[in-house]
């Protein structure tokens, strides 16, 4: 799965870097502690132009009454994706890219104490995660919301957890967005092996309080007295 990610590259390079028209309601940059439910970048693609958007991060189904009346829907598994009602139109007709610096996984000691890990890409500074989003709205409440779609880990991070996020590699972006035909299905699989890497970070990020660059700094391990 993915429940907390880092996003740092500001608006203006993400633009560039993704061809798109950036909002002007974007989310503060950087955030080393992205949270469910929080406001996150994302980038869509709709008569040949691209957007660079926020979205509520917690998938909403048209069916959902409250903003709590089911279970928060942060991300969709490849798997099934395609047969969820919740998921299927959305991923036929809404796909996008949700861009982030890392993500956060966790890890037990023999204790139970949960140790996070920083999971960022091998090379570059941004990686594009490929997302479903939906509009939602109720009365007075409205948002457009997004899920990150997950698959089963490759070996690297098998270490870590038998989830992670599909991470879309440049060239395939638009065939994502919908832009290059038909064949998205077929890029739902793990990143190879090499595309990312990790390190220990500090628990103080188990607090979905936490702020702070020092959050993706590897773990110093205490000298020996």
């Amino acid at each position: 799965m993915c429940g907390r990610f880092a996003i740092t590259l500001p608006d203006d390079a993400m633009a560039q870097l993704f061809d798109a028209v950036p909002a002007n309601d974007l989310p503060q940059i950087p955030n080393y502690n992205v949270c469910p439910t929080n406001t996150v970048h994302t980038v869509t693609s709709a008569d040949g132009h691209r957007r660079l958007r926020p979205m509520r991060w917690g998938f909403l189904p048209h069916w959902y009454k409250t903003t709590s009346d089911g279970p928060l829907l942060i991300n969709a598994r490849a798997e099934t994706i395609a047969e969820k009602p919740a998921f299927r139109a959305a991923c036929r007709e809404r796909r996008c890219l949700i861009p982030a610096s890392g993500f956060y996984e966790w890890t037990k000691d023999e204790a139970g104490n949960r140790l996070p890990w920083f999971i960022h890409p091998a090379e570059d500074d941004l990686i594009a995660f490929a997302g479903v989003w939906q509009d939602w709205e109720r009365g007075d409440e409205a948002y457009t919301t997004c899920a990150i779609v997950t698959t089963e880990a490759n070996a690297p991070m098998s270490r870590i957890h038998h989830r992670m996020p599909v991470v879309l590699a440049r060239d395939d972006w638009a065939k994502w967005l919908g832009e290059d035909g038909k064949g998205a299905a077929n890029l739902m699989i793990p990143a190879p092996d090499e595309a990312l890497a990790f390190h220990r970070v500090d628990p103080r990020v188990n607090s979905n309080r936490a702020s702070g660059s020092d959050l993706v700094e590897p773990l110093r391990e205490p000298n020996p007295s």
